[in-house]
């Protein structure tokens, strides 16, 4: 069993950064894969960035160059380093992790808008 709870979500003007975490239990998460995904309102949920075990990072084409995630296995923490920020990055967030079965996350609300 896998507890996720994600943190850092909030307003951000456009260009503005926003740093997202995902605190995870039940599970040592050097062990298990990790990812970001969002969904914005009528929309279906989207993968956004992907880190495997052996630290390997994929990031969807609509946020390369501008989103990093990263993990701090010493903390049991995912992040997601947000930058260069815009409005139709606007929605929820969820942290995801496969171990012995897909576990999300709550979901944290990311609005970006003037």
């Amino acid at each position: 069993q896998v507890q996720l709870v994600e943190s850092g979500g909030g307003l951000a003007q456009p260009g503005g950064s926003l740093r997202l975490a995902c605190a995870a239990s039940g599970s040592i998460l050097s062990n298990i894969i990790m990812a970001w995904y969002r969904q914005a309102p009528r929309k279906q949920r989207e993968f956004v960035a992907g880190i495997t075990v052996s630290n390997r990072t994929t990031v969807a084409d609509s946020v390369k160059g501008r989103f990093t995630i990263s993990r701090d296995n010493a903390k049991n923490t995912l992040y997601l380093q947000m930058n260069s920020l815009k409005p139709e990055d606007t929605a929820v967030y969820y942290c995801f992790a496969r171990a012995d079965n897909d576990y999300w996350g709550q979901g944290t609300q990311v609005t970006v808008s003037s």
